[in-house]
Formats: structure tokens, sequence, C-alpha cells
């Protein structure tokens, strides 16, 4: 280490991070410390080095507004650096500052490098944590953070912009899309790179989503006991730089260039956007990487662990834990709200992306301790120009507090995971009791949860699965999960996972169940994509993905959690894509407005007897069949831009019986006829071209649903 010769010239307190200028870079931290280094690293500040790289450290001495700056003439794109941080180590008055650890600049535009665990990289003794720092430095365990340039030759075509209702998105992990594409070059194969190449977009175009929701591509680290067992964090939950994309999925960075994946990202959202496909990014702005109190101490829980975490009033030496993860956000201080509305601004204005979705939302709500609609960040959002025009989806419920599932309540602004759709409809198909009535209220937007305070049926984020649980094979193939790989005696994931083998748990030869299992899973396509609401699919269902039961596979980077692209269910990948093409062609099928029951003549519900159903039908627990009506033209919906959807009618039929069912055709409009479009029974969804008309009976196979089209007259 060295002490420098140069004294930092005062530079500016805004922005916060490292921004190169002329001549020089500005450093600029948020810190209520009593004293700050920058330390500058030689080598290209490879953490995983051993510390090899020079250490220069300069004392930042200019403090403004909490705000710890200085310009430092000479450092430009490339420099590696980090920050010691000097104050008081009192565990009990929630401070834990410690100058022995190199910590991560929270505002870092590209990470390079990789924690190495050890004793070194935690803040506090061993012996003593609640009392005594440790004094072991940590500067050869931690990655450091890089100076980035911006630049980027952005071409001028216009970034795509879905109206929700024309939302369907595609829920996808950037590495495990194509880690073994074989159309993708080896060489780029599971990075950002590989997923802008033209193979990866082939297939997303030809499927027919138009939104790709990237699960965490935040820069991230591992939990410390995970590489002792030969796992990581592969998913991402566990954040450390919010600015920096992840390196790890980095083409240039394998290649030896630290920092190129930002151009990298960039690159990959452009050719996503030259496609016509939308970017969401899934954000865990609820936790980070440092876990508890007895967790390592990275970035945040140095520079102001006050100021970051939520601590527990009762004994600040702990946090207030609402995420399951060992420590939450404090999003009541300043400090932390700007550092996530800064990051929102910044993957919107600079890396071009177009929403986020929110893990553990409420948190973000939870300023005093209960979740709150009007909660400084909700206001924050609604008013800034830039963040209030994004896609925004709230995973709506958090862990360990009486208020944590808040479906429904979020801000008219916000779209939310729909899990009591994605219950109920894995109930209804697996044969439960009593779902018709709750089937009928989910397939129509959820107006229970959404009808009210002016928010319509794309505020409803329908699913049936998602990465964290059963893919949709694994869904109608295992009754329990399977955990086992995880090393943790099976004891991790969810229990109630409303899944039915259909017969046999896993793998089997049996022709009879396979073939169960195949129309299984396409009554749950058919449901998913023909709901009102914003579909979301989970990335590889299409392709008839396995993770062999394992419904929480957080912890695996291999061929467990990536797509086999040699195994791939070519009938369910066709039928998945003519449901697509159905709904995207059909604004029948993408309603913006509420409709409800028989008020409206363009929703009816018809028993199979060609009835309308009663309110004593509805209740009836043994109901396991309806007719859905769709007139497309009778009051007709509207387009983002008011100009009317008129459309063809549509009648589903619906038998979750496990018998054939028929169906008498109702009354609809006069001289209606009616033609097959999709029947789920039918191994590969092909459909007759039989034309019926009312009074005619249609049977639907056991556990199937029927899509009969009826062409408006010209």
């Amino acid at each position: 280490m060295m002490t420098a010769a140069v004294v930092a010239l005062p530079g500016s307190m805004s922005p916060l991070g490292a921004t190169p200028q002329d001549g020089g870079t500005n450093f600029a931290l948020a810190s209520r410390a009593d004293a700050v280094h920058l330390c500058l690293f030689d080598g290209g500040g490879d953490g995983n080095s051993n510390g090899n790289g020079a250490e220069t450290r300069i004392e930042l001495t200019e403090y403004d507004a909490g705000v710890w700056h200085g310009f430092v003439p000479g450092v430009g794109p490339g420099q590696a650096y980090g920050y010691r941080l000097s104050g008081p180590y009192d565990p009990g008055r929630g401070l834990r500052y410690n100058h022995a650890k190199l910590l991560v600049d929270p505002y870092a535009r590209a990470i390079s490098g990789e924690v190495r665990f050890g004793p070194e990289v935690y803040g506090y003794h061993a012996d003593h944590p609640d009392t005594a720092p440790s004094g072991l430095d940590s500067a050869g365990h931690m990655p450091r953070s890089l100076v980035v340039d911006p630049a980027f030759a952005w071409n001028d075509q216009s970034r795509p912009w879905f109206d929700y209702s024309d939302t369907v998105i595609y829920e996808v992990h950037v590495k495990g899309f194509t880690a073994t594409h074989p159309d993708v070059p080896e060489a780029i194969r599971g990075t950002y790179a590989g997923l802008g190449h033209e193979a990866a977009l082939a297939h997303l175009v030809g499927l027919g989503v138009t939104t790709v929701e990237l699960l965490p591509v935040h820069h991230n680290v591992p939990e410390s006991f995970l590489p002792r067992r030969g796992l990581t964090n592969y998913w991402g939950y566990n954040t450390i730089g919010y600015f920096a994309p992840h390196a790890g999925y980095s083409a240039a960075v394998r290649a030896g260039q630290p920092g190129g994946q930002v151009a990298e990202f960039k690159a990959m959202v452009e050719a996503l956007h030259n496609a016509g496909l939308e970017v969401v990014l899934d954000v865990v702005f609820n936790h980070t990487a440092e876990g508890d109190h007895l967790g390592p101490t990275l970035c945040h829980r140095g520079i102001d662990n006050a100021a970051y975490y939520r601590l527990d009033p009762a004994d600040r030496r702990h946090y207030l834990d609402t995420t399951g993860c060992g420590n939450s956000l404090n999003v009541a201080d300043p400090f932390a709200l700007q550092m996530v509305m800064d990051a929102l601004r910044y993957w919107l204005i600079e890396m071009r992306v177009d929403g986020f979705r929110f893990d553990l939302a409420p948190t973000l709500a939870r300023e005093q301790g209960g979740f709150d609609r009007l909660a400084a960040f909700f206001d924050l959002v609604a008013q800034d120009p830039v963040v209030s025009q994004a896609k925004l989806i709230a995973e709506p419920w958090d862990v360990g507090q009486s208020d944590s599932y808040e479906i429904g309540r979020f801000p008219p602004l916000w779209r939310e995971w729909n899990g009591r759709y994605r219950d109920t409809m894995r109930d209804f198909w697996r044969g439960h009791e009593g779902m018709l009535s709750e089937f009928a209220t989910r397939f129509a937007g959820s107006s229970d949860l959404y009808g009210r305070r002016g928010r319509r049926p794309t505020a409803s984020v329908n699913l049936i699965t998602a990465h964290d649980g059963f893919t949709l094979a694994d869904l109608v193939s295992y009754n329990t999960k399977h955990n086992e790989a995880n090393e943790d005696d099976n004891r991790d994931g969810a229990d109630d996972n409303r899944s039915w083998n259909c017969g046999v748990e896993g793998p089997t030869h049996d022709e009879t169940i396979l073939t169960l299992r195949g129309r299984q899973q396409r009554a749950l396509l058919a449901t998913l994509l023909l709901s009102f609401g914003v579909p979301m699919l989970l990335g590889g269902d299409e392709l008839g993905r396995t993770q062999h039961g394992n419904n929480n596979a957080y912890c695996h980077d291999s061929p467990l959690t990536w797509f086999d692209w040699t195994n791939v269910d070519e009938a369910l990948l066709a039928f998945t894509r003519r449901l697509i093409a159905l709904r995207r062609t059909h604004p029948v099928f993408r309603r913006r407005r509420f409709l409800h029951g028989i008020d409206w003549r363009n929703l009816r519900w018809y028993t199979p007897a060609g009835q309308i159903v009663t309110g004593e039908q509805w209740a009836d627990r043994h109901a396991r069949a309806v007719a859905i009506y769709l007139d497309g033209a009778d009051e007709p919906d509207r387009a983002a831009d008011g100009s009317p959807l008129i459309d063809d009618d549509f009648l589903i039929l619906v038998n979750a019986w496990w018998e054939p069912l028929d169906f008498l055709l109702p009354p609809t409009r006069p001289g209606q006829a009616w033609y097959t479009e999709i029947d789920t029974f039918d191994l590969t969804g092909d459909a007759s071209n039989g034309k019926f008309s009312a009074g005619d009976r249609i049977t639907a196979g056991p556990r199937s649903l029927v899509v009969l089209h009826g062409p408006l007259p010209s």
C-alpha cells in the first residue's frame, strides 16, 4: 500500500459514484463516516489476484450534505478502486465502520473479481462480534469497483413499447437461456452477447412474446455457505452492485476485458430492441448480499450501516428482516432511497431498459414497519418523469410480517404478480372441488383484486409458473419437491406446490401418463394465454424444460437449470406459438377494462347444458366445467389510441372433469357459425375444420379446453 503524494482536488458532490471527466475522475460517496480514503489499484483491478495490485490511498477531504467527494487528476476509465472508511465500530448504536475493510462503491458502474470468503471479509472479531472490529485487511479477498466510460454508439431506432394489454412476458435467465444453445457461438454462450445473438432472438421472436424479463443482472455474490458446498447463487437474488451489470454474464470479461460488461449489456439491449422486444429487469432492492449482522462487510454495511439497513429499534446490533435474507434496505433513509431511485433512472436512461419487476416489493414500502401505499418510494416513483413511464411490476409479498401478502394493494401505476391466479389455475386443473367461481374470477382479470382504485385487468400479471418453483413440465410430473441436490436435506423450497404427477412420481415410460401430462400442460398454457391480464411465461416451459422435481434450483449453475436445446418438445413449442399468435391477433383476449358477468353481453358464462350459469351453480362444489362466450363486436373495447377494437366472437369450452363432457352450444349472435380453433385434448393442438351452430353438441375431452372461433358476418 502507498499513501498518495497527490491530494484530491475538491471536485463535486454530484453525481455519486465515479464519473470520468476531462483530465481525471470525480469520486463522490454518501456516508456519515468520520473519514474516507479512496483506494486506487494497479493491475486492472482483479480481486482474485490476492491483492497483488499496488494500492494507493487518497483521502477525500471535502464533505458536503453527507457526501464525501474529490477529483483525482489522471484517473480515467478502467481504473480499479474501492473505499476504506473510518468511524466508530459500535454495533449497539448501529455503527460498523472498519478501516481494514475494502468496500465496493455502491454506485460502481462495473465490478471486477469475486469475493473470496474467509475471516478477512468480516468486519467483526470472531470472538467478540459485538464489541471488537476485525483488524484483518480484506483487500486481497474483495472485488474492485471500476471507472467506466459511459460512451456507446446507440443507433437511432426507436425503442419498442407495448401497452400492458398487448404485453406477453417471457421470464428468463441470461446465462441459462443460451448456455448450451448449439446455434450460439461457444465463446458467447451464457452471456449478454449470447442473448443478443440472432439465434436467441429468433426463438423469442418466433415464439411471439413481446417482453423479456431478465432474472437479476445486477452484480451479485453468493451466500458464503454455497461455495463450501460447491454451489452458487445462480438466480442472482443477492445484489452487491445496483448500478453494475453482473460480470459473470459477460463474454468480454470472460475474454479478459474487465469492465466490458457495460458495453456488452447495452449491445444486448439494442439487439433485443431492434428485434421488437422490450427488456424488463428483475431487481432486488429489498436486501443486499451482506446478510444478517454476522454477514460479511462488502459495501453498504461498512459505508453507512444505519442508513442502508433497517435496524431493530430494540437492539440495533440486529436487523429487521422482512426478506428472509438477513437484512432489509432502509428506504426510510435518504441515502438508501436516493440510491434506489438513482439506480432506476440509470438503467432506464443510460442502459435503456424498459422497466422493472421488483422482488419482494412490499419491503420498499415499509418505512415504519407496516406496508404503506403512501410510502415515500411510491410517491417518488409516481412523480419521477422517467421512472413513472417505465413498466413497473411488483412481487406483492415479502416475509416475516402480519401484512406480508399485499396483492391488490399497490398504487395504480403498478402491475402485480398474481399469486392468487397461479394457485387457482393449478388447483382447478388438477381437479380440486369448489374452484369454478374462483376460476372465472381469475380468468376475467381478478376484478375482486384490481377492480377498485381505477385499476384495470392489466394490473394482474398472470402466471402459472416462475423461476421460483416447479417448471411447467415438473408441475404435472411431481407431487412433492425433490431438492436433495441443494444439500439442505430437502427442507428448502415450498411444500405447497399444488402440483399433480398424473399417477407416477417423476420420469415414466407409461404412454398413458405421458399423454395426460401433455394435456395438462396444454390446458394450463391455454388458460394462461387466453385470460384477461398480462400473461407471463416461464422461459423454457414452451420447450418442456425440467429441473427433475427441484422447485428451488437457485443454487445450481449447471445443466439442471440451463435450457436443454437438444431435447425440445417440438409439439408443445408449436402449440405455445399458436396460442400466443391467437392472443396477439385477437383483441377480445386483451381486454383493457373489466367485464362483469351477465351484466355485459360481451362476456357470458354458460353451463355445459347451454344455460346461463346461476349463483347456485357457481357455488356448486362439484362443478368443473363452463363455457365462456366472448363477444368481440358488442360494446367493443378501445385501443390505447381510442380506436374501437372490433373482433370476432369466441366460445371457450372448459372441462376439468376426468371424463369427456358434451357441451350444448348456446344461442349467441343470430346465425353464428363456430369453427374449432384449438383443442388442448389433441396431442399437437391441431383443430378440426368442422362447422357448428347453436344447438349443436361438441364433446370436450377430459381435462381439456376447446376454443371455438366465430367469425363476424361480412
